[in-house]
């Protein structure tokens, strides 16, 4: 669906029979209504149904004639369609709440871009294939007999969406949870093993040193019984035996200080056992083992170098930033071109989304030209398994649109205070010299930008010929 010319400029009047058959679906819309007319929502539209409302309103709203305004959006129904959607957006819907006209006007644009739809919902049969929220906006707009009805079964469909996303996210989160308390106690169960065949060594070890200090005991006890027994003996030769008993506490007190040695070996080892084995250092062990291993595996994935580039090395780059692989000599015209280009090897494809969907289906509105264009794009990085990056305009919008991002397409937004021409430009500077670039645009500013960065270009015409070629 399409809210505006896209030649003539924004707030052009339209010509006099479009308006007369504008008048007249806005007519037979407003009597369709009017049956429903009894009819209200019992709570508020849903987020994504009201966007897509306020943006069909804005599209209609800049190729409307300048007597038709409703007078609280004439002052911007000059402004571009998103940015009129961003900054009158609580006044479009307010306007197309209370206006019957206006909205019915809508309501017949919707009636000629999707005749099927709006059939089937005054009929009460909603085509099961339909995206929700575009059937949640047409029944709002055409006021269908049961259109609360409709729109809150959209809304119920949405919110148990939603619900089956947050399962589903929990899920994972609790198979994550389970997976590292599996791991964890795997690594405790190591870490307790090992620290018990710890213990049971030092038990070993204390076992011996108890052997040895029982050993000692019983020698110091044999050398007391031989000191007695010698005192005994020599009672009547203490000159002679004087010596002896010297030598005899000598050898007593050697031997208490050799067990008094090993006492303090004994309790050393079990203070050790007590505060060197705990589990804070085990733990600090694995910690310090896991940021190591992290540091490899990261440098292993980055593909860090292992040395410096020397600076002969930095001077051949220089020369050879000025040169970039041509994908062929074929002219840009040359519909062989892009079949060259989609079989070069490691080929960059950039895509100007909305210069290509203005060129092939401009009548449709902007976020069914994205999903249209993204679709085609998802097929063809199948069938060629070429790298393709589609930019998108977004820099009259603060926040870009919500679109589900294509597996094998890389989707991009230009950023506030920058256009989709400047991205394409930066994203085609960026890439190292010697990949091929190929630019698909009919804008002749881009593609004489990328053709002084070295890349190739192709008309949008081109670009969807070869599409609609290849289903």
């Amino acid at each position: 669906m399409s809210g505006r010319p896209d030649e003539g400029g924004e707030g052009a009047e339209a010509p006099e029979g479009t308006s007369r058959e504008q008048d007249g679906s806005a007519a037979d819309a407003s009597g369709d209504g009017a049956g429903a007319g009894a009819e209200h929502l019992s709570r508020p539209l849903p987020e994504a149904v009201r966007a897509r409302i306020v943006e069909y309103g804005s599209d209609v709203l800049g190729g409307m004639r300048s007597a038709d305004l409703p007078p609280l959006l004439r002052r911007v129904a000059k402004f571009e369609p998103r940015r009129r959607a961003r900054l009158a957006g609580p006044q479009i819907a307010a306007q197309l709440e209370t206006d019957d006209t206006f909205r019915a006007m809508v309501a017949s644009r919707v009636d000629q871009v999707w005749p099927e739809l709006a059939e089937g919902l005054r009929s009460g049969v909603v085509p099961p294939a339909a995206d929700p929220v575009a059937v949640a906006a047409c029944a709002y707009l055409l006021r269908p007999e049961g259109w609360p009805r409709i729109i809150d079964g959209v809304h119920e469909e949405l919110e148990r969406e939603a619900s089956v996303r947050e399962a589903d996210a929990a899920a994972e989160a609790l198979d994550a949870a389970r997976r590292q308390l599996d791991e964890t106690r795997h690594d405790h169960q190591a870490d307790l093993e090992r620290l018990r065949a710890q213990i049971r060594d030092q038990r070993a070890e204390i076992s011996d040193l108890r052997r040895k200090v029982h050993s000692e005991r019983q020698r110091a006890r044999r050398a007391r019984e031989e000191a007695e027994h010698a005192l005994t003996e020599t009672a009547n030769r203490e000159s002679e035996s004087a010596t002896q008993v010297t030598a005899l506490e000598s050898e007593n007190r050697r031997l208490r200080a050799r067990l008094a040695a090993a006492e303090s070996q004994v309790e050393n080892a079990r203070r050790a056992v007590r505060t060197g084995r705990n589990a804070d250092e085990a733990r600090l062990r694995v910690l310090v083992d896991v940021l190591v291993d992290a540091a490899h595996g990261l440098r292993r994935e980055l593909a860090l170098p292992t040395g410096l580039d020397s600076p002969a090395d930095l001077v051949a780059e220089a020369e050879r930033e000025h040169r970039r692989v041509s994908l062929g000599g074929l002219p840009d015209d040359d519909p062989g071109l892009l079949e060259y280009m989609l079989t070069a090897p490691r080929v960059h494809l950039l895509v100007d989304g909305y210069n290509v969907t203005k060129t092939g289906y401009g009548t449709l509105p902007l976020a069914d030209q994205r999903t249209r264009l993204l679709g085609s794009l998802e097929g063809l990085a199948s069938r060629t398994k070429a790298e393709i990056t589609c930019v998108f305009d977004g820099a009259d919008v603060d926040t870009p649109p919500v679109v589900a991002s294509p597996r094998r397409v890389r989707l991009l937004f230009s950023a506030p205070g920058e256009t989709a021409d400047e991205l394409i430009v930066r994203l085609v500077g960026a890439e190292p010299p010697g990949r091929p670039v190929a630019v698909v645009t009919s804008d002749k500013e881009i593609v004489s930008a990328v053709r002084r960065s070295g890349a190739r270009a192709v008309s949008s015409a081109i670009f969807l010929r070869r599409l609609e070629s290849h289903g």
